[in-house]
């Protein structure tokens, strides 16, 4: 019998089955895959080491800028896949040795929810049935794949984030359908390394969801970089390598070499039994209270499956909220302070309200902001550099609600506004934080004091 059973060994399932074995409970993970999940092994850790590759790339062309010349400088797409798998191995093996030195027992097979019975949850995986008193699904989430005509037909033309992460040639040319978080940082990182990019998305603005200036100065950024947008496009057909798409009442057509399908994911759900435990689910994903609780008595969820903050780092955090409240520590999922980050060149970070949800929710607020030049930090290591930072303050309280950053390493510096929302700091109250000088995250100081 064990305390908890968990489906799903990413960011959810493996830091809920550390801290669960740190605690002294007996825990089994099942995971069909690789350990990590999707955000190690497709997702976060690969894209991210592509993007450095690419930025290191990309400063050493301008490195006259900074007074340091090279000659024939070069780059091997090869190699920077290699080191991505390289990269993935490593962290896959971090996260194992992990398991064992909790002693999490990890099951490598995939895992069928039978239901309960007198005993207790029973799962089934590789032949062998297992009981527990608890359950924790974290089972993730897939592409999603609209019904646009034609898409089946492409073939190996159409990639989601999984299919480009293997290729081992750079395309010459690539259509990104979808200009959110993944379309942006895959448009980023080839257009680093010299593929003629397009984006063409649903919206009127790219990062949908984000800071709308911010995400409207990025764009300004990538087409001077060379990347051309189709804002208010919706893709009717995708013909062979060709994307048609339908803007302000016409039609028009692109090629490219490949096609990255991307726009949005959907919870798994489906294949592993949970409609045997009765488990209610809402708008795709598994309906959880603050607690990450289910419907049904000691089942849980947590992570992309319950459909509603899928970030690697939410997951992470509803995991130990799961694990708190099963070990005595009452504890609740609170989603005002989740960061997001866009790891382009440069960088976007925010957390909390921007300007247009402080709007729909009808919150009254005043807005600080500053161009990131104001932190001397930023002048010496970004040439010609451009950003911005953004802080929001509720108008009745004076607490700080929102910030929002473009440039580069604002996704080093953005848990800071983390804090201060989370421990709702009044604007006074961060004007007497000391910043380190001379950083960058000096820019949030300067801002506040406006």
């Amino acid at each position: 019998m064990y305390d908890l059973l968990i489906i799903g060994g990413g960011p959810a399932g493996y830091v809920a089955a550390e801290r669960a074995g740190h605690k002294g409970l007996n825990v089994i993970l099942f995971e069909k895959k690789a350990m990590g999940g999707v955000c190690l092994n497709e997702g976060c850790i690969p894209t991210k080491t592509l993007l450095y590759s690419a930025k290191t790339y990309e400063n050493a062309l301008h490195g006259d800028l900074y007074g340091v010349f090279g000659d024939n400088i070069r780059f091997d797409y090869g190699k920077m896949v290699s080191r991505k798998k390289k990269v993935v191995r490593k962290l896959v093996l971090g996260v194992e040795s992990k398991m064992k030195a909790n002693k999490v027992t990890v099951i490598k097979g995939e895992a069928v929810i039978n239901g309960r019975s007198s005993e207790g949850i029973e799962i089934t995986s590789n032949g062998e049935k297992y009981i527990g008193k608890n359950l924790l699904v974290c089972t993730g989430s897939e592409a999603s794949v609209p019904p646009i005509p034609g898409l089946q037909e492409a073939g190996e033309v159409i990639v989601t984030n999984r299919e480009i992460l293997e290729l081992t040639e750079r395309p010459e040319s690539l259509v990104v359908i979808g200009g959110g978080v993944i379309g942006m940082e895959f448009a980023s990182f080839y257009n680093s390394l010299g593929t003629n990019v397009t984006v063409v998305e649903m919206l009127p603005e790219i990062l949908g969801g984000l800071d709308f200036e911010i995400s409207a100065m990025l764009r300004g950024i990538y087409t001077k970089k060379g990347i051309t947008f189709h804002l208010n496009a919706r893709v009717t057909q995708v013909d062979g390598n060709k994307v048609i798409f339908e803007k302000e009442g016409k039609t028009d057509t692109i090629e490219g070499e490949k096609i990255l399908l991307s726009v949005g994911r959907r919870p798994v759900t489906q294949g592993f039994g949970l409609e045997n435990l009765g488990v209610e689910l809402v708008r795709g994903g598994i309906k959880v209270d603050e607690k990450m609780r289910t419907n049904v008595p000691g089942v849980y969820a947590a992570g992309d499956v319950t459909g509603f903050s899928l970030l690697a780092h939410t997951a992470s955090r509803e995991g130990e909220v799961v694990v708190n409240n099963l070990t005595g520590r009452s504890d609740i999922m609170r989603y005002n302070a989740i960061p997001g980050v866009v790891y382009t060149n440069p960088e976007v970070a925010g957390v909390g309200e921007t300007e247009e949800s402080a709007k729909a929710k009808n919150i009254a607020y005043k807005v600080a902001k500053l161009p990131m030049a104001y932190a001397g930090r930023f002048v010496a290591e970004n040439e010609g550099g451009s950003g911005l930072c953004k802080v929001l303050v509720g108008e009745k309280h004076g607490e700080v609600i929102g910030v929002h950053m473009l440039g580069n390493p604002v996704s080093e510096i953005i848990y800071g506004a983390c804090i201060a929302i989370e421990q709702e700091m009044t604007l006074k109250e961060m004007q007497e934080v000391v910043f380190p000088h001379p950083t960058v995250s000096e820019i949030i100081k300067e801002t506040v004091f406006l």
